[in-house]
């Protein structure tokens, strides 16, 4: 229950700050928001996994620590992470 390789290495590419860039906070948003959609899916069909959405709750934790400490950082790099990946705050 997981992301493919090909489609997280696709985000990957496509928010790397650098070549061979996989640790920056943009990259781990991004991937996090990848299996955060794929999760939600997952639930319509499956209600009551509850072990998974423990998980999902995490994720979406640890995303949300990210992009506060992207805002810190640089709030003009926050906006366009925002915008890039069409998440509402």
């Amino acid at each position: 229950m997981s992301v493919k390789n090909e489609r997280k290495q696709g985000v990957i590419e496509q928010f790397a700050t650098k070549p061979g860039d996989t640790g920056s906070p943009e990259v781990q948003v991004a991937v996090l928001s990848e299996r955060i959609a794929y999760l939600t899916e997952h639930f319509k069909t499956h209600a009551k996994d509850n072990h998974s959405r423990r998980g999902l709750i995490r994720m979406v934790s640890q995303r949300r620590r990210l992009l506060d400490y992207v805002k810190t950082v640089d709030v003009k790099r926050y906006d366009s992470l925002i915008a890039r990946l069409g998440l509402r705050r």
